[in-house]
């Protein structure tokens, strides 16, 4: 989608809040009509990665797409790790992070949030 919707070297700014490999599965908690608990919910993200073909094709897109940088990295990444959920992980940020490149001015900034989902619940109490 941003491939066929946004221009290369178009945008200033970047801010990627990615999903952090955590392994486990977050919920929309509802409130009934007076601001009480509610037994209702829906799965909103599901924060675990398997090495399977969607994994492969996002390897595989990396390889593709002309970044001799992003490619070697991914690849010894790969030698290293082998096919794992960790690996699977790394390959899906990596073809969306090659992309956001893309549409990055040469003097725009790209914000990643890289910390802990602790931190960032301490940050939302304060």
């Amino acid at each position: 989608m941003l491939r066929d919707s946004i221009a290369s070297e178009s945008v200033d700014l970047i801010y990627l809040d990615p999903p952090f490999n955590s392994n486990a599965s977050y919920n929309v908690l509802f409130k009934g009509p007076q601001g009480t608990d509610s037994a209702a919910q829906i799965e909103a993200f599901d924060d675990t990665w398997h090495w399977n073909d969607s994994a492969e094709e996002a390897f595989g897109e990396v390889m593709r797409g002309g970044n001799a940088a992003a490619s070697t990295m991914l690849r010894a990444m790969r030698s290293f790790l082998g096919d794992n959920d960790m690996m699977a992980y790394l390959a899906m940020m990596a073809v969306r992070l090659v992309e956001l490149h893309r549409v990055l001015k040469p003097t725009g900034s790209l914000y990643l949030n890289c910390k802990p989902m602790t931190q960032n619940l301490e940050i939302l109490d304060e």
